[in-house]
């Protein structure tokens, strides 16, 4: 078997070779691999199957496992890693340089290796990871002497970013584990919106802390901050930006750069300001590369700079900086002083909060700021009750009206309604969704409420006659002809589909016109998204269809 496989490799026929090699044990395959030349080996390595791939890779030697796995793909490599267990790969990890080491470890490795206190292995390891894959091991750590270990092996810096990106409770856990001394340090490499965004979530003895651990001028640039509206521009903003002076050099300004730039949470843009720190302009990184160094940054700015004020909502603000493409925006006072910058990385947050939070209200919930799994039972409880009893009060309507019309109206036609009132409330659903996603976009304004009515007016015409057409169609085909049921006349079929043409027309426009008429009561208009307009929509369906029933079957 060996032979015809050694055959198929010198004809780089891999695939039939891996056929072959497929039957054989995991000692026979590492037998067989060792013997290999590497430009044969990666390419049949391939092609093997991922499970007898990993049982074989447990048999080589250190320097032909490195090479199998430095040879794989990283799709590859992960199929063969998954066959593993814990400590299997853990085996592995130990003998491996650090570029192979980053490739293969996971969460549980590295939870392995802590607790087998494998320091020499975790701590290079540890350094070379991004700050968000960091934050999500220190969530799975399950005590926090773990915790505080993990975190005292990383680098101040990278302890710094990785903290940035913990969930609250996280943070929580660990601040409570660190001296003053390593808490003050932590906090000396935040950004200011980034403490501020702490002292936001975290619990007043948390607060009093930070405050205590953070100088006199960082205390007062924190309280300048949290006197902003929470929704704000102001309230997103970070201080720590690069200005220039119009009078500097280009050369001027790279000096700056290089003596501030470990200060400032982007170096991208410079802003240039006047003495009363009034905003001229901005230059850019690249603006500044490609200039003369003995270039005036007056000549090289551009003017036409666009600012957000402190006051702005945060999530124009976020939306303006998704528009333009831009790292970061200014914002400035009512005297267009520049006060702080907002950074993409706020503004994608933003964005994605305020989508979070529209989804939870678009489905009649109280939005929440916690992962789903690590919010209560009784905390999606309180978000969902109120919601769900208004909504079923609401719906006490349409049994009322149903009550009063039921002697009046046949069997068949009863047994319509849920039809209609589905229907109803599909087609307004639909409105509501498009109208609510343009107003946040921006695509529209309440002014053009008109045109958006007219618009919504044209397509419920449409789709009334297509869905009033194919619901006579198949109460005639369906119910009548193949069901047998005799009540569905000709005229029974033509009162059932007018209804549901009218309740259609009139659900596009109530889903239309009322998240227009909540950003007029500056509501959001999430508000009145699914399940309110479903609510209205089935009442008034339930009404069109019992007096066009009574009015023209009587």
């Amino acid at each position: 078997m060996e032979n015809e496989i050694l055959e198929l490799l010198t004809a780089q026929d891999y695939e039939n070779a891996a056929t072959i090699a497929n039957k054989l044990t995991p000692k026979e395959l590492a037998d067989f691999l060792s013997g290999l030349e590497t430009e044969t080996l990666i390419p049949f390595c391939r092609e093997l199957d991922s499970e007898l791939l990993a049982d074989t890779l447990l048999l080589l030697d250190s320097d032909l496992q490195e090479s199998v796995i430095g040879g794989l793909r990283d799709d590859e490599l992960e199929k063969v890693m998954d066959e593993m267990s814990v400590d299997e790969t853990v085996e592995i990890i130990e003998d491996m340089p650090q570029e192979i080491i980053r490739r293969i470890a996971e969460t549980d490795e590295i939870l392995m290796l802590l607790s087998d206190r494998n320091y020499a292995v975790l701590k290079p390891l540890l350094s070379s990871m991004n700050a968000t894959d960091l934050a999500e091991v220190f969530e799975e750590t399950e005590t926090d002497s773990q915790l505080l270990v993990l975190f005292r092996i990383l680098p101040k810096d990278l302890a710094a970013e990785t903290f940035v990106e913990m969930d609250s409770d996280v943070k929580e856990r660990l601040i409570h584990k660190l001296s003053d001394r390593e808490f003050k340090a932590v906090l000396d490499e935040l950004f200011l919106d980034d403490t501020v965004d702490l002292i936001e979530e975290m619990p007043a003895n948390v607060v009093r802390r930070v405050l205590a651990q953070s100088d006199s001028e960082t205390r007062a640039s924190i309280n300048e901050i949290l006197k902003y509206p929470k929704d704000s521009a102001g309230s997103i903003m970070t201080i720590e930006y690069v200005s220039l002076r119009p009078t500097m050099t280009v050369d001027d300004a790279f000096e700056r750069i290089r003596r501030t730039a470990i200060n400032k949470e982007t170096i991208y843009t410079c802003y240039v300001v006047d003495e009363t720190n009034t905003i001229l302009g901005l230059v850019t990184a690249k603006k500044l590369m490609l200039s003369p160094k003995n270039a005036l940054i007056s000549d090289v700015m551009e003017e036409n700079v666009i600012y957000a004020y402190t006051i702005d909502d945060k999530e124009e603000v976020a939306r303006t900086i998704s528009d333009y493409g831009f790292l970061a925006l200014p914002i400035v006072d009512r005297e267009m002083r520049l006060v702080g910058i907002v950074t993409v990385d706020d503004a994608m947050d933003v964005i994605e909060e305020e989508n979070t939070e529209d989804i939870a209200k678009m489905a009649a919930m109280a939005p929440t700021d916690k992962p789903y799994l690590k919010t209560s039972a009784f905390s999606l409880w309180k978000n969902r009750v109120l919601w769900l009893i208004i909504l079923m009060l609401g719906s006490t309507f349409t049994a009322i009206i149903l009550n009063n019309y039921e002697a009046q109206l046949s069997t068949c036609l009863v047994a319509c309604v849920p039809m209609i009132m589905g229907t109803g409330g599909n087609s307004g659903s639909q409105a509501s969704v498009t109208v609510i996603r343009a107003l946040s976009l921006g695509e529209i304004e309440t002014k053009d409420v008109g045109k958006v009515v007219l618009k919504e007016f044209l397509v419920s015409l449409l789709l009334g006659v297509t869905l009033a057409v194919v619901c006579f169609g198949k109460l005639i085909l369906i119910d009548k002809m193949l069901l047998g049921v005799s009540d569905y006349t000709n005229e029974v079929c033509m009162v059932v589909s007018l209804a549901l043409f009218c309740t259609v027309i009139v659900a596009k426009l109530v889903g239309a016109i009322l998240p227009i008429l909540a950003k007029v009561c500056r509501l959001d208009p999430a508000v009145v998204a699914n399940p309110f307009i479903t609510t209205i929509v089935d009442a008034v369906s339930v009404i069109l269809f019992c007096y066009l029933s009574i009015g023209i079957l009587a």
